[in-house]
């Protein structure tokens, strides 16, 4: 008796469920007619009427009956088929009939664990391709869409919580197919933005246990790799190639004082971000998924289970984000997490970076975890002065001190790079700490009589090799202070880059490498200012010092009719002479450590001191600022 048409649903379930199996039968012995006529039945791609869909629920059904007769090489066609399903392009109906023969095919045999998973992974998105057109990328933020991604989604993650249960390999498998299944850099936003929903849902259940590792070094791989495809040459443009790394977010949040003023413009802080970012797709995707892990890092937090995705994250990053010279922003992940927990998170990361300086074989892996250390001490507000003290003082300072003592030899900035950037992270972290020390008496105390000055004024000569700009604002904090004594020669006057301080930093320029610079996207801002330490911040404060200072001798000044300025050579420049470049740098005095003034850094006409760095570009950054 021959088989009833399967897409006219006039017969019973149990019939359908014997014609399905006989079919699946027949198609071993080479008999197809009823097994292409069910395959067709699945297959089926186009919008279906009610009688359609009411037809294809009941073969799903049916296969899901007879899954023990179905045959990985004779029947590959229809495992295509229902493989080839998306759950996006369905009612429930046939969402709830696909995803329970999913878990009946992949718990009748090992071979099909895999299939069913990649269909799974899959559907962690919506399909591509012409048949996907009806959903736009406004559609998701539509409540339709909001409610069709829940769906989908509800019914994904709890069938591969009920195939975990059945297959005790599943994890090891399911590691592959997500590492495969990853959406690669040149994905879609909010497509891309759903995968890793889903990947942190996944490390968030109780299968995290077992697959939250590899999910995390996926994401981390991921953002390097949208970090790095962000070139500086096209971020900065125009104009802002001039000065925008001197200029601090913080200051330019557009209102009231905090405008910023150039030749009578004002900009504001989300303009600068605008301009910055306006079209760089992989920028605002590399900020989109930073914020998902932030927000998993806050969930996390909240189940006290932080500490352990930490660990995760710190073993990524000394593999995948540390060794990444042109990071520009992933970095960020391990400051907010720092933030959440500094007793724990915060202190594993200066361990980390600590043991890696002191200890490693890699020079440029050294060079890069102080830069990280003095980065990440300066600029976390959460650090408390005393850690950053002790941490600079038993660890940085007394390796230079020892390094000093055993070791011979004069300036030379490829053989002794390492003590170099040590060097360099001392005086990074002073110029941001230093008045907090010193307005503590005990660790006063301590910065006298650490050692730094035996430092800087050994045969090696940091002070000629290490960044001019971060060792000009430090030698005049120091004057200004008076707790180091240096030679006066060094106090009288800053000093120029030179081959000594080009060579230091090697072809990846590790000496301008400072990894917690602002960070210039938009929605990662928003998380990390509340914590973060702003150069322009600090050096207010030091100006408000200094005009305590100095206003008995700018009163005399005024008293005296002196309208002039005194220039670094011992002449005087009249208020009408210099009023040009005074509108011009009005807006950059407090925040810059990049120099401004070019003529004066090699040798121009106006020696003035540089400040510190609101944003100094990595590796890719030019032999000179």
């Amino acid at each position: 008796m021959g088989a009833p048409d399967m897409e006219e649903p006039n017969f019973t379930d149990s019939e359908l469920d014997y014609q399905v199996r006989n079919a699946l039968k027949a198609a071993v012995q080479g008999d197809c007619d009823s097994y292409n006529q069910l395959v067709g039945v699945i297959h089926h791609r186009e919008r279906l009427s009610s009688e359609e869909v009411a037809a294809l629920v009941t073969c799903l059904k049916a296969v899901t009956a007879s899954v023990s007769c179905v045959h990985i090489v004779h029947h590959r066609s229809l495992l295509a088929a229902i493989c080839g399903m998306s759950l996006w392009n369905y009612g429930t109906d046939v969402m709830d009939a696909l995803v329970e023969l999913l878990v009946s095919l992949a718990s009748s045999r090992g071979e099909y664990v895999e299939l069913c998973l990649e269909t799974l992974v899959a559907n962690f998105m919506p399909p591509s391709g012409p048949s996907s057109t009806y959903y736009s990328v406004d559609f998701w933020k539509q409540p339709r869409g909001i409610a069709k991604k829940t769906q989908v989604l509800e019914r994904v993650h709890s069938t591969l919580k009920d195939i975990s249960h059945l297959v005790p390999l599943l994890p090891k498998k399911l590691e592959e197919v997500l590492r495969i299944k990853m959406p690669n850099i040149y994905t879609k936003e909010p497509i891309m933005v759903m995968y890793v929903e889903s990947m942190l849902r996944l490390e968030n259940s109780p299968m995290g246990e077992l697959v939250g590792s590899s999910v995390l070094y996926s994401l981390v791989d991921r953002l390097i790799e949208l970090d790095v495809d962000i070139a500086w040459d096209e971020i900065l443009q125009d104009d802002f190639q001039k000065g925008i790394f001197d200029m601090e977010l913080e200051d330019l949040e557009g209102h009231g004082e905090d405008h910023i003023e150039d030749d009578c413009d004002k900009v504001s802080r989300d303009l600068i971000i605008q301009r910055f970012f306006s079209g760089n797709l992989v920028a605002q995707k590399l900020d989109s998924l930073m914020v998902l892990t932030f927000e998993h890092f806050n969930s996390c937090h909240e189940r006290g289970r932080l500490d352990k995705v930490f660990a995760t994250f710190l073993e990524s990053f000394k593999k995948t984000i540390m060794t990444a010279y042109k990071s520009k922003f992933t970095q960020f992940v391990m400051f907010y997490a720092c933030s959440l927990d500094p007793e724990i998170c915060g202190t594993q990361f200066t361990d980390e970076l600590l043991k890696i300086f002191m200890t490693d074989s890699n020079p440029e892996w050294r060079m890069s975890a102080v830069a990280y250390l003095a980065s990440y001490l300066a600029r976390a507000r959460f650090v408390p002065v005393t850690v950053a003290a002790f941490t600079i003082e038993r660890c940085v300072v007394n390796w230079c001190f020892l390094y000093c003592q055993n070791h011979n030899g004069d300036i030379n900035p490829r053989a002794h790079k390492v003590f170099y950037a040590a060097c360099q992270a001392i005086m990074y972290v002073l110029c941001f700490r230093l008045r907090q020390m010193l307005a503590v008496p005990r660790l006063k105390s301590q910065l006298v009589l650490m050692r730094i000055e035996d430092i800087l004024g050994s045969p090696f000569k940091p002070l000629q090799v290490c960044l001019p700009s971060i060792v000009e604002e430090f030698l005049r904090l120091v004057k200004a202070s008076n707790v180091i004594s240096l030679p006066q020669s060094f106090l009288d006057h800053g000093l120029l880059e030179s081959e000594h301080s080009r060579a230091f930093g090697g072809s990846e320029r590790f000496d301008m490498f400072f990894p917690f610079d602002p960070c210039l996207l938009r929605k990662c801002d928003s998380y990390i200012r509340d914590n973060y330490v702003y150069w322009s911040t600090v050096r207010k404060a030091y100006e408000e010092d200094e005009e305590e200072v100095t206003s008995d001798e700018e009163d005399a000044d005024t008293i005296s009719g002196r309208g002039n300025r005194r220039m670094s050579d011992g002449s005087e420049m009249s208020d009408e002479e210099n009023f040009d470049d005074d509108a011009f740098d009005c807006s950059l005095d407090k925040m810059s450590i990049t120099p401004r003034d070019s003529s004066a850094k090699f040798g121009g006409r106006m020696q003035r001191f540089v400040q510190m760095p609101s944003k100094i570009r990595p590796s890719t950054s030019p032999e000179s600022l």
